[in-house]
């Protein structure tokens, strides 16, 4: 779990350090007024929150597993990578109704997840077969494993505590 951890907030990083080199950023970001969030689960206990999280993993984890069937795609050779995803997956469908990407930065959340453009599997992933965050590998990619399922309880077991 410590590598797929350290590569996602390796990943995070660069989103951030690549949007503070990019001129036109600090333009929008001057003139973005941050919006209220409408989360889905602000409404929740704990306990509630937890049995939707539970639930929501089980379903990207059902998802994911037939997602790669149908695609022939495989799972990271580093099983930690797409526990971790799908864990963020999971969170994300609570909290903002749909399975957004995890591995992106983004302004506006909820905008992002009403676009639909990177909700999973993203627009990138069914015209191209590019997955960016390391969930579904085709055979060329250096990182590709051979497993083509992956259970909740490896998903839990590697994402560990994770939350969003």
């Amino acid at each position: 779990m410590k590598s797929a951890m350290k590569i996602f907030l390796m990943i995070q990083a660069l989103i951030t350090s690549v949007s503070a080199f990019a001129p036109s950023m600090n333009k929008v970001q001057a003139s973005f007024k941050p919006q209220p969030l409408h989360l889905k689960d602000e409404n929740m206990t704990p306990e509630e929150r937890e049995i939707a999280v539970e639930k929501a993993t089980k379903a990207m984890t059902a998802f994911s597993n037939t997602y790669i069937k149908n695609t022939g795609t495989k799972y990271c050779q580093d099983m930690s990578i797409p526990a971790v995803v799908i864990k963020g997956l999971a969170e994300h469908k609570v909290t903002l109704g749909a399975p957004l990407c995890p591995c992106r930065y983004y302004e506006d959340k909820e905008k992002e997840a009403k676009d639909g453009y990177w909700n999973c599997p993203c627009v990138p992933m069914r015209e191209r077969h590019e997955c960016h965050c390391m969930l579904f590998l085709t055979e060329d990619n250096d990182f590709v494993g051979e497993e083509t399922e992956i259970t909740v309880e490896e998903v839990n077991k590697h994402a560990g505590g994770m939350s969003m």
